[in-house]
């Protein structure tokens, strides 16, 4: 722990020896003494070690940094309210292309492991990836209805970290990929599929409810 509260100390005193505030943990990005975010050359925001994609949504600056991993009502509401932008060097907009794997070719009911056909999806992901200069990846797993929303919960979140584990295997740096369960909250299937009863063909039809849902999100090179 010690340990630890030294990096933290030492990374701070690194910053503001460059001309950089020391960043308290609830900020997620570097800001200089004037409380405006620190940028890349690609007008890119810095982002601290405290950085995830829930973070953000709570960061003053994140609307500005990285509105397209934030839930629009956020940004649209003013929640996050944008800083004050500091000059930048003209370059590429970051470019973001969202990407939802084909339900039927992830999962099998009640189970987490990949299917053929899934594995042979997030190898074309992984291709895209490598196109771009990689922000990051959102993989939020996602269940039927049929079954207990604590267990269904803990599914979801095994799907999405069985995506994850692939990617990673394919060459995504970990710290680059994000995963979230959420369960049986968000089906596509809607009231299209009738009745409570676990019978083949309910199960057939919640087919494209098993899924996760891949983000990836990039700069062009």
């Amino acid at each position: 722990m010690l340990k630890n509260i030294a990096k933290k100390t030492l990374a701070a005193a690194l910053l503001a020896s460059v001309g950089f505030a020391a960043v308290a943990q609830e900020r997620v990005y570097v800001i200089d003494q004037r409380d405006v975010v620190a940028k890349s050359g690609f007008g890119l925001c810095w982002r601290t070690g405290y950085w995830t994609p829930a973070a953000a949504a709570a960061d003053k600056a994140g609307c500005e940094c990285d509105k397209d991993l934030i839930p629009a009502n956020v940004c649209a509401g003013g929640q996050a309210a944008p800083a004050a932008a500091a000059p930048a060097a003209a370059g590429p907009k970051p470019a973001g292309e969202k990407i939802t794997i084909a339900a039927d070719a992830l999962f099998d009911f009640n189970k987490a492991v990949l299917r053929p056909e899934g594995k042979a999806k997030l190898d074309e992901l992984a291709s895209k990836a490598g196109q771009l200069n990689l922000e990051v990846i959102l993989a939020v797993g996602h269940t039927d209805r049929i079954g207990g929303a604590a267990y269904n919960q803990k599914l979801s979140e095994k799907r999405a970290a069985a995506v994850k584990e692939y990617l990673v295997a394919k060459g995504i740096e970990a710290n680059r990929v994000y995963t979230e369960g959420k369960g049986k909250a968000q089906p596509v299937t809607g009231d299209t599929c009738k009745g409570n009863k676990k019978t083949k063909a309910l199960i057939d039809c919640l087919q494209p409810d098993r899924r996760v849902d891949i983000e990836l999100i990039g700069t062009n090179k």
